[in-house]
């Protein structure tokens, strides 16, 4: 039989020795506490606000209604997510919904466009990549849509419109402003002078039509001017072209500097006279310098054969519209200002006009829109614009 061993000496000390106790150990029921106090994380709260920001706002709404169910009942976590999510997916299920309404339109007017193609002759063709020269039709003859759709014919062929210039736009001002349209205006109508120099030639019905940049196409990169000679109240056949290349020096020069005075006498300032007087004034002296350049030309012409008597008595009547329009432009009151205008208007006669036309051998048919010009404020018969604005 075996003996323990004998204790060591000394108080204090018992045999065995006690069990050593660990170093560190959870206390009781720890882990069943720490679960508790951390509930799960809804699945549904994440989803709804990724889906909604990404890709499907309509099914974020879903899952955002489903996560706060689900939180209520489940005691899950993720309250706050699952709200934000909701919301997001609201408003990009809106911006969505616009969006698509949008482009739906959009697609729609072509559609219904594009349901019209067996009543338009010609080669459908981009309304960009038509050139000067160019002539085209467009669906019912309407020229003020937006941006029709535009079938390219030959010019020998009835047509609505034919294309004077294709030019980058000189936008002043934000796109389609007062200033901006302005601007494509004068672009234009500069544009058919130098196209259609002979402007009594072109038939009454020919109007002035543009194409300008829109706020968005400009803002996605679109910066052309179309101009154009718009025929749509008439069967129009043949090109009304009549520039530089296709007429004599002598009578492209004096159209030129004629056409320089006619417009110039059709865009006065916007503002009324009491409110702009310094613009008025200042406007009154250009057309005193348009007609300068105009006798220039007349003086140089004075001496061709059978040009003589008419060139005389045109320049006799530009000296006396100078000195009107140049004691208009010195007016102290805009009543003042008004007064001499409607003589400056009046100094020059379209018979006298005719006669020195008939000499350069141009149409001597007065167009309409001269003779019925409101310019003149006596009356008489003045210059305006080269031809009616549409």
């Amino acid at each position: 039989m075996s003996t323990p061993p004998t204790p060591p000496p000394g108080p204090g000390h018992s045999w065995p020795p006690p069990a050593p106790q660990s170093v560190w150990a959870p206390p009781a029921g720890y882990g069943q506490s720490q679960s508790q106090s951390q509930p799960e994380l809804n699945g549904f709260a994440l989803a709804s606000l990724l889906v909604g920001l990404l890709c499907l706002p309509p099914l974020g709404i879903v899952f955002g209604i489903v996560a706060l169910v689900q939180i209520a009942k489940k005691r899950h976590r993720g309250k706050a997510l699952a709200i934000v999510g909701l919301v997001v997916s609201v408003v990009m299920t809106g911006v969505l919904a616009v969006t698509v309404d949008r482009v739906g339109a959009a697609v729609r007017d072509r559609i219904d466009a594009m349901g019209e193609l067996a009543d338009v002759e010609g080669d459908l063709t981009d309304l960009d990549d038509l050139r000067a020269g160019d002539c085209f039709n467009v669906p019912d003859g309407d020229l003020l849509a937006e941006r029709p759709l535009t079938y390219r014919v030959d010019c020998a062929q009835a047509h609505h419109g034919e294309v004077t210039a294709s030019k980058a736009a000189e936008v002043e001002g934000r796109p389609e402003s007062a200033e901006a349209d302005r601007a494509s205006e004068e672009a234009c109508w500069k544009a058919q002078d130098e196209y259609a120099m002979d402007t009594w030639a072109l038939p009454a019905y020919a109007d002035m039509f543009y194409f300008a940049p829109s706020r968005q196409s400009w803002r996605q990169g679109d910066r052309r001017l179309l101009c154009v000679i718009g025929t749509t109240e008439e069967e129009q056949r043949g090109s009304l072209r009549r520039d530089a290349a296709m007429l004599k020096p002598e009578q492209s020069a004096f159209l030129r500097a004629a056409n320089a005075v006619e417009f110039l006498v059709g865009r006065p300032p916007e503002d009324e006279t009491e409110d702009a007087l310094p613009e008025h004034q200042a406007w009154a002296r250009e057309v005193y310098a348009a007609l300068g350049e105009e006798a220039k030309v007349l003086e140089a012409d004075k001496a061709r054969p059978g040009m003589g008597k008419a060139v005389q008595a045109q320049l006799g009547e530009i000296e006396a519209a100078r000195a009107a329009w140049q004691r208009t432009s010195q007016a102290r009151t805009a009543a003042d200002f008004d007064k001499l205008l409607g003589r400056a208007m009046g100094a020059m006669s379209l018979e006298t006009e005719k006669a020195l036309r008939g000499a350069y051998g141009l149409s001597t048919e007065v167009p309409q829109w001269l003779e019925d010009s409101s310019g003149n404020p006596e009356g008489g018969a003045g210059r305006g614009p080269s031809a009616q604005a549409a």
